[in-house]
């Protein structure tokens, strides 16, 4: 019956032009998913922990997303609890269940939204909560923010990355963001391309300025890297991402030391536009 309700809202929201359907864009980023991608996502997340694996951890992702964190997490030992509130990412994560894990006990894949408290309490404590790139998405990020910390266990850790605030710019880009959303579908990759076209220049232009043209080719060619996602299904992800929320780093480090967190590892140098990332540790 939950399940229901939030698809039937999620359908609503994308018929009205106020939501991005993250999960038919990373459904179609499951076709370039491989090994190399795999191996970034689990390193990726073992660095931002400080950790050499996650044996014996209980890990909790939301907005799971294409279900790459999920399945990482996984393969690092963790028993993993994915939930998203768009039913194709829920799809996405639950494709990836069966290719890496079928009929797995220690991973359960389900929909649930970021913004229901009930829901979040009900499923208990975990060791770490991990949300990246997400609760700005909600369209109550402060709300999010303050139930990702409800499940962290004592002593857990908490893992976000939440969109910078540029002023100005982020202004723009939520403009941009509203308007790719309430266009018809067959404007809506010509509306991305152009709009993403002047940053992709200048990037191109840098890197032949340094005589090292290159540089710009492996921004394409070698992005898996990055976690192991997808330039192109980033770029969409970062065109269509709507709603969409900021904060600064100092707004996130206040709020949560405020609950009883702290702050065990930043990265926010030269992010613009970008995630600030954070881990907390809950201490009481």
């Amino acid at each position: 019956m939950m399940e229901e309700a939030v698809s039937r809202a999620h359908t609503e929201e994308v018929s009205r032009g106020e939501r991005f359907e993250f999960g038919k864009n990373w459904s179609r980023f499951l076709t370039t998913l491989d090994d190399q991608r795999i191996a970034e996502a689990e390193r990726a997340i073992t660095g931002m922990l400080e950790l050499p694996d996650l044996t014996g951890k209980r890990f909790l992702d939301i907005g799971s997303g294409s279900g790459l964190s999920s399945l990482a997490a996984r393969r690092l030992g963790a028993t993993v609890h994915s939930f998203d509130y768009d039913p194709h990412s829920v799809a996405c994560t639950t494709e990836l269940r069966r290719r890496y894990f079928p009929q797995d006990d220690s991973w359960k894949v389900e929909e649930g939204s970021a913004l229901d408290a009930d829901y979040i309490r009900s499923l208990g404590e975990f060791d770490i909560v991990y949300s990246w790139g997400v609760l700005h998405h909600t369209g109550e990020m402060w709300k999010a923010l303050e139930n990702a910390q409800i499940p962290v266990a004592a002593g857990g850790k908490l893992l976000l990355a939440i969109y910078n605030d540029t002023g100005s710019q982020a202004a723009r880009w939520r403009w941009i963001k509203k308007t790719y959303n309430q266009l018809p579908r067959l404007m809506k990759t010509p509306f991305a391309i152009a709009v993403s076209a002047p940053e992709e220049a200048k990037s191109l232009i840098r890197s032949v300025v340094k005589g090292r043209p290159g540089e710009y080719i492996r921004t394409w060619t070698q992005y898996k890297q990055i976690r192991g996602m997808s330039h192109w299904h980033d770029l969409i992800d970062w065109v269509g991402g709507y709603p969409y929320e900021v904060a600064k780093p100092e707004e996130i480090f206040d709020f949560y030391r405020a609950r009883g967190f702290t702050l065990t590892k930043l990265k926010c140098g030269a992010v613009g536009l970008g995630c600030n990332e954070f881990v907390f540790q809950k201490t009481s």
